[in-house]
């Protein structure tokens, strides 16, 4: 496996990230270069460490997880959804909820959106590659790729801020039952 393929495979696990990036950036009208970067760093981490773990943890655990994962994302994503959508409608004045860059929240949407990246981990051994290299290639594509979602997310917000928020958690809704119906499917 080469570098290109490699970048492909971290273009494609940094994709919910994207989306979810997305979600968080419609939740801010200016985000300060804080909230741009808090993302990147979470999902950029967790895709590396899952990777990583998923590595070291071998086929054992994989078939152990593996009628789990796809459950455990669609959940915690459609939790955090529903949740964006059920405070939208609780709003009263125009102000941001910027508890969506609260620790929790970020740690929850940070593995839900991981998941993928355990198993590419297991999977990266059988390819001849340097483990390491792989792991920070994965980390740093999310990391950038969630900042440019976040990005793209604030000048969607502020066109359409008055519905953002529950786009965000219908995006996120919809992100948990893509996740679910590919692995059932």
């Amino acid at each position: 496996m080469g570098i290109l393929e490699l970048i492909l495979i971290s273009l494609g696990l940094s994709m919910d990230a994207f989306a979810v990036s997305i979600t968080l950036g419609l939740s801010v009208q200016k985000p300060k270069t804080i909230e741009i970067l808090i993302p990147g760093l979470y999902f950029g981490f967790f895709q590396a460490f899952m990777t990583f773990i998923g590595n070291f943890a071998g086929t054992l655990f994989l078939i152990k997880i593996q009628f789990l994962d796809h459950w455990i994302a669609f959940i915690l994503l459609c939790f955090i959804g529903g949740k964006m959508i059920w405070e939208s409608f609780k709003k009263t004045d125009n102000t941001i909820d910027k508890q969506q860059f609260k620790f929790f929240n970020m740690l929850l949407l940070a593995v839900a959106t991981s998941i993928d990246a355990l198993a590419v981990g297991i999977t990266l051994p059988f390819f001849n590659i340097n483990i390491y290299h792989a792991i920070v290639l994965i980390g740093a594509v999310t990391f950038f790729i969630s900042i440019a979602g976040v990005m793209v997310g604030n000048i969607c917000g502020i066109k359409f801020k008055s519905r953002a928020e529950i786009a965000g958690g219908v995006i996120l809704i919809l992100l948990g039952i893509k996740i679910l119906i590919e692995h059932l499917f």
